[in-house]
């Protein structure tokens, strides 16, 4: 498994937190042990330009997922294809006011949005209430595990 994380954006955290909680998400979706994702860790204005360039909304926003190979979560009898499951963004500024709005720390934030940017690469989203219930409890419960797991 091959998880890069890239800090360009002077905030410190954890970059090692958050690869170990890719791979835990990987692992726990049954992707490919050789699936390739990055993490990106950015500043207000390069998050803003590719909000503005990719999904054509103003200001900057939390996180960003660029989905490659289409890759979905497999099964332990069919795990997924190997493959470059794609890039996810984040603006740890961003993260910093909603952490504080949300009361718990940025590094609680960036991993519980690492973990939807990770979802979306994996196709799934919440467009519908649905769609938002399924992603989110799943979202919900990779993060629970995952704390544990890491603790």
């Amino acid at each position: 498994m091959s998880v890069d994380v890239l800090n360009e954006s002077g905030v410190a955290v954890d970059e090692a937190r958050l690869a170990r909680l890719v791979a835990f998400d990987l692992e726990a979706l049954f992707v490919h042990s050789e699936a390739e994702v990055s993490v990106v860790l950015v500043e207000v204005a390069a998050m803003e330009q590719l909000h503005v360039q990719w999904m054509d909304e103003p200001g900057p926003t939390d996180v960003l997922s660029f989905p490659m190979d289409e890759l979905r979560p497999g099964t332990s009898e069919k795990p997924t294809p190997a493959g470059l499951l794609g890039d996810i963004v984040l603006c740890p500024a961003v993260a910093e006011a909603q952490a504080a709005e949300a009361g718990h720390s940025l590094m609680a934030e960036l991993e519980l949005l690492t973990t939807h940017g990770m979802l979306h690469l994996l196709g799934f989203d919440h467009a519908d209430p649905a769609e938002r219930d399924e992603m989110f409890a799943l979202q919900d419960e990779l993060l629970v595990r995952f704390r544990a797991a890491d603790a």
